[in-house]
Order: structure tokens, then C-alpha cells, then sequence
């Protein structure tokens, strides 16, 4: 079932004009949550995020987009496709209303809200082989629009092909000044002795709700200090730990970069941190 502006609706009755400006022109966003036995991961930094996304796109914010309104539907469709006792991957997406060109003719909004299953309830550590590399073909502009979950994900595409092409589990993007900003699913971390380095916002990442919960652990941590500065390419080679962030996976080591191969010690610290901050909240 899927949830299209509050109402429940079949999977096979869902269907999108060829006028959405989402399909026309991008002009949409959303946000990736975990939903575990009913309960939203992160909800508030979700809803807060989702919230400033709007107003950097000049999406009108409907008066009853309130954080219980959102969570309430959001549960609804949890309950409607029988994952209320399960894991949920869920998207919330919202696109401008239809009309116009690159002009809207409306700044009003729709969403849609979708959910699937998913197989574990807390976060666990892939120690399996990941191995990355650099996706140089195209590079993302620092600035708001490349922090906020929209539509516009081509070069997150064209990368995911490359690294399929090429046999990696994933690849790091760089921004349009060659610095290291994230990977195609998630935000980077690099561990170098008791240094651990995220880049920063201003360089064009994701404002990943992750990030700001992996943040939050590591200076709860002692012996570690986290640093929010740029990441250039050479670094990548001398770090002892990297690992990519997002909410659904939490924590991701990366185990080979080039010829490159890393530990998971800090990793696996900081997950156990991050099960336990899940549990408690």
C-alpha cells in the first residue's frame, strides 16, 4: 500500500503524471527513514531536515505538516503494509504540484509515502570485503542544494554504474575543488591515530542524519577527536580506518582503497556506541 497525500492506496493503482514536475524537472526531494517495530529512527532530525529542505526548494509547507501529522502517516502506511511487528525502509517523497515549465505555476506540494521490508532491527557490522575508489568523471558544486536529499541524483547514478562496471562495492565523490566529500550512499569518516575527520557541510556533502548521529557519539568517546575539515585524495592512502555512514545501514567499513587496506577497530567502537544511543532512545 502506498500512502498518496493521506490516502491509502494499492501499489497498482499508483501512478504519476506525465506532467509531475518530479519526473519532468527533479523537482522533488525526500527522506530515507528506518522504521524498527513502529518506532521512527532520528525522527526529529528527519522532520527538521525535511522541513529546511522544503524552504531552500520555496516549497510551500502545508499548515498541517507538523511532526505528529508527518509521524502519523507515516505509521499508518507501516500499519497498512503489515510491518508494524517488522523493519521498515521507508521514503517520504514530496514534489511540487504539476504545472508549469521551469516555472511552476504553484509552489504547493503533494507527497507519497512508501515502505519495504527490511531484515535487521538494529545496526551490524559488515566485515565483508568493500572496496572503493575514486568517481572522477563528474564532480558535485559545494553549496545548499548539494546537502539536501532532491530528486537530482544523476552523478550518484553514473557513479553507482561505474563502480558496477569496474567491480567496486562503491566510490568516493569529489567536489568541483578535487576534495573527498562522501560516498554514493552515504557520508565519509577517516580515522587517522585518535583523529577522526568527517568533511564538512560547506564542501558539499549530504547533511546525512547518520553524520550528525555518528558525530555525536565519537566526541561522547574518549581517546578520539573529531574533526569537520576537507579530505583531499592523498589522505585516503595514509588513513588507518574509513567507513561511509546512512541511516539504514548505519556504519559501512570501508576495507580497501586502491592498494590501500584498512582495520574496523574504530568502527566497530563507534557501532556499538550508535546500537546503544538506538536502543535508549
Amino acid at each position: 500500500m502506498i500512502n498518496f497525500n493521506g490516502t491509502l492506496q494499492p501499489d497498482s493503482e499508483n501512478s504519476i503524471s506525465i506532467e509531475n514536475r518530479g519526473y519532468k524537472y527533479g523537482d522533488a526531494l525526500f527522506e530515507t527513514l528506518k522504521v524498527v517495530h513502529g518506532k521512527i529512527l532520528f525522527w526529529e532530525d528527519h522532520y527538521f531536515r525535511l522541513m529546511s529542505s522544503m524552504r531552500i526548494l520555496r516549497m510551500e509547507i502545508p499548515m498541517n505538516f507538523t511532526m505528529e501529522f508527518l509521524e502519523a502517516e507515516i505509521i499508518k502506511t507501516i500499519e497498512a503494509n503489515q510491518l508494524s511487528k517488522a523493519t521498515a525502509r521507508v521514503r517520504f517523497n514530496i514534489h511540487r504540484k504539476d504545472g508549469g515549465k521551469y516555472l511552476p505555476e504553484t509552489n504547493t506540494i503533494d507527497f507519497n509515502i512508501i515502505a519495504e521490508t527490511l531484515n535487521t532491527d538494529f545496526y551490524s557490522l559488515n566485515e565483508n570485503v568493500f572496496v572503493v575508489d575514486l568517481f572522477k568523471d563528474y564532480f558535485v558544486a559545494p553549496g545548499l542544494l548539494s546537502t539536501i536529499k532532491s530528486n537530482n541524483k544523476l552523478i550518484h547514478i553514473l557513479g553507482n554504474i561505474y563502480a558496477k562496471e569496474n567491480k567496486f562495492d562503491n566510490c568516493l565523490l569529489l567536489n568541483t575543488n578535487k576534495n573527498v566529500i562522501e560516498g554514493l550512499n552515504g557520508n565519509l569518516f577517516l580515522v587517522n591515530d585518535n583523529i577522526i575527520k568527517t568533511p564538512p557541510i560547506e564542501d558539499g556533502c549530504l547533511k546525512g542524519i547518520m553524520r550528525k548521529q555518528v558525530m555525536e557519539v565519537i566526541t561522547a568517546v574518549d581517546g578520539y577527536e573529531l574533526v569537520e575539515a576537507s579530505i583531499s585524495p592523498f589522505e585516503l592512502q595514509k588513513a588507518d580506518e574509513l567507513f561511509l555512514t546512512n541511516v539504514i545501514v548505519g556504519i559501512q567499513p570501508i576495507t580497501a582503497y586502491r592498494k590501500k587496506e584498512y582495520s574496523n577497530k574504530v568502527s566497530k567502537l563507534i557501532l556499538d556506541k550508535l546500537n546503544m544511543k538506538v536502543r535508549l532512545g
